[in-house]
């Protein structure tokens, strides 16, 4: 007995006719079209045509949401256990404040795709979208949420080195660089087209970053031994930035976009004060790494309340300065944490191998950081920056890539339209609300894509 109304069922016999017509299994066609007595008139050329892959779509859908039933069930299964073996111990850390929540193995995801190293990732400031960029000269985008692969954007003709999202309000853009000299800008609601490519450097460009409070502006750093600022609107380059002696590793901009933090092969720490529109020199220029930095970050005005004390200094600076301090990783196995007075108040010992990755908890109380020793090790600013977690082994290999998804931020007493996330670390105060979102990715040499959450 048929569950289908005589339309579906109708549409079926057309789908099943079309897919065997498509692989040649005429016979098998005809035998079916005699059968269910189909004219000529009512399956014509252009009506299989209209049902042809329908069959295969329906067939992919449908193993798509089969996998989704068992995730899901799995998933109730394991809530169901939790819920039954709960002690009230239990349920008051399971409610714990997002601010002190930590990635933890196993990984909700690990998604495979890319055909050589991950070598870095970007959260869409407001989608659950993901950008991985790789040595097999593509970017793939996911869906950290359901963990599938989208799609494979490609357009560079070497390694994708660094990505990153931002720009506009309310039109978000994906910039991409390479070792092929280029920076590229791709439309998300466009499916990724290449919107424009900036080029300008010399050599490889290492790191590429939209400058926050700025509706069109991004910095670039390269082995070039420079930084460059760009206008994505036009593409042009508006500003060059010269000081450091070798290879420009990584840059990062502050939350109000007024500085730039910078390191690389020289083991110079540069802080830049770009808000001056003619200003090309460094402000701030720190010394203390024995290797290569290969990685630098700000420190949130959320870390303030740790980070003073550690620095000799009786009270926080004020939320609305945007870099008193700083962290910097290096291939001499340490992480140092400096001032914008100048110095180097605190060295993280603890990793075997390079550091490749910093990120600052959006609570403040945490500094994370992936290495080649293919570990991230949590370090608790609150303990004088004790490391409290390491999650041993997350990949196979290196660990070259660490996010962590970008806080959602409302402002309140508002209307409410047209607010935009921010990214980690804007601090929170009675016009705004600040979501943290618990979600960090990593990537690694060994090609894995592996997503933390709750």
């Amino acid at each position: 007995m048929s569950h289908l109304t005589s339309r579906q069922a109708e549409e079926l016999h057309k789908s099943i006719i079309a897919y065997l017509t498509a692989n040649h299994l005429i016979a098998t066609a005809t035998a079916l079209r005699t059968e269910l007595d189909l004219s000529e008139d009512q399956f014509d050329s252009a009506t299989a045509k209209k049902y042809e892959n329908l069959l295969e779509r329906k067939w992919t859908s449908v193993m798509r949401l089969q996998k989704k039933v068992l995730d899901l069930e799995s998933r109730n299964a394991t809530l169901e256990f939790e819920l039954d073996n709960a002690t009230p111990a239990s349920l008051s850390t399971r409610n714990k404040d997002t601010s002190s929540w930590l990635p933890k193995a196993p990984p909700r995801y690990t998604l495979e795709s890319h055909r050589g190293t991950i070598s870095c990732l970007a959260f869409h400031p407001i989608f659950s979208s993901l950008a991985t960029g790789s040595d097999d000269c593509t970017i793939k985008i996911w869906d950290w949420d359901a963990g599938e692969l989208e799609r494979t954007v490609k357009g560079h003709t070497r390694a994708v080195v660094d990505v990153d999202y931002g720009g506009p309000r309310g039109s978000t853009l994906l910039a991409s660089c390479s070792s092929d000299l280029s920076i590229k800008l791709w439309d998300p609601v466009d499916d990724y087209k290449n919107v424009r490519t900036l080029l300008g450097h010399d050599h490889s460009v290492s790191a590429v970053r939209f400058v926050p409070a700025s509706t069109n502006l991004l910095v670039s750093a390269s082995r070039d031994m420079t930084l460059k600022i760009w206008d994505a609107t036009t593409g042009f380059c508006v500003r060059t930035l010269r000081g450091h002696t070798a290879w420009v590793r990584d840059v990062f901009p502050s939350s109000d976009g007024r500085y730039l933090l910078s390191a690389g092969d020289d083991m110079t720490v540069r802080l830049w004060d770009v808000s001056a529109p003619t200003s090309t020199e460094s402000k701030l220029t720190l010394l203390g790494h024995e290797h290569y930095i290969e990685c630098c970050a700000l420190a949130p005005p959320t870390t303030y309340q740790y980070l003073a004390p550690m620095a000799g200094l009786k009270k926080p600076p004020p939320a609305s300065s945007s870099a008193e301090f700083m962290a910097t990783g290096s291939r001499d196995k340490t992480i140092r944490l400096w001032s914008a007075r100048g110095t180097g108040f605190m060295t993280l010992v603890g990793h075997d191998n390079w550091i490749r990755a910093l990120v600052f908890h959006p609570g403040g109380r945490y500094l994370l950081s992936a290495s080649d020793d293919k570990t991230v090790r949590c370090w608790d600013l609150s303990q004088e920056g004790r490391c409290v977690k390491v999650i041993g082994e997350p990949h196979e290999r290196f660990v070259t890539a660490l996010r962590w998804a970008p806080s959602i931020v409302r402002s309140l007493g508002n209307t409410g339209t047209g607010q935009e996330p921010s990214t980690n670390g804007t601090p929170a105060n009675k016009a705004q609300d600040v979501q943290i979102r618990c979600v960090v990715a990593t990537g690694g040499v060994d090609c894995k894509l592996r997503i933390f959450t709750t």
